[in-house]
């Protein structure tokens, strides 16, 4: 009796790091359709970058407009968007607010990094890209949710340029998050 009790036990124990593993959801490069829309994940097996193939700037290099020349860790030096007090802080609630409740219970101390893709001459979203590790608890989120962050960003945050960000081809801004209560 002791015996079938244990075995059974270990079949359960199997199946639950069997579910566990399933869950995963960008362990390798592909493809994802959504309701609307495909996501490409990319991944090395370490770190997992997700983006909408719907994209103008991604995989586009930054560039001068003027001048032709790929973009210096010295332009990153200077502001490309004048300041302001509520643009960010609205990032990173419409980062938090598409999360429910038990996943931020789950994500909790872990960071994901997004990247906006800022047109120069309007300031507004274009381009939306999470990085996140492959072991994280990001990786069983699901796609419908980085959409629903995608969508939100694009319609409720605008930026405003300043001159040397209008020389680019997009400004690029990114940040890390911890995704909180």
């Amino acid at each position: 009796m002791k015996t079938k009790a244990f075995i059974s036990l270990i079949i359960c124990l199997c199946c639950t790091v069997s579910v566990y593993a399933q869950s995963k959801l960008y362990e390798e490069t592909k493809q994802i359709q959504g309701d609307g829309y495909t996501y490409q994940c990319e991944t090395d097996g370490v770190l997992v970058v997700l983006y909408n193939t719907n994209q103008q700037f991604v995989t586009t290099d930054q560039i001068n407009r003027k001048t032709g020349k790929y973009s210096s860790i010295k332009d990153s030096y200077t502001p490309q968007f004048e300041s302001d007090t509520w643009t960010r802080p609205k990032c990173y609630s419409i980062v938090s607010n598409a999360f429910s409740e038990l996943e931020k219970q789950k994500l909790k101390g872990q960071r994901i990094q997004i990247s906006l893709y800022i047109h120069p001459d309007t300031g507004r979203v274009i381009d939306v890209r999470f990085a996140f590790g492959n072991r994280d608890i990001f990786s069983t989120i699901p796609v419908s949710v980085y959409r629903k962050i995608e969508l939100e960003l694009k319609k409720n945050i605008r930026f405003t340029p300043t001159e040397h960000g209008k020389q680019f081809n997009y400004i690029l801004l990114w940040w890390s998050q911890e995704v909180s209560e």
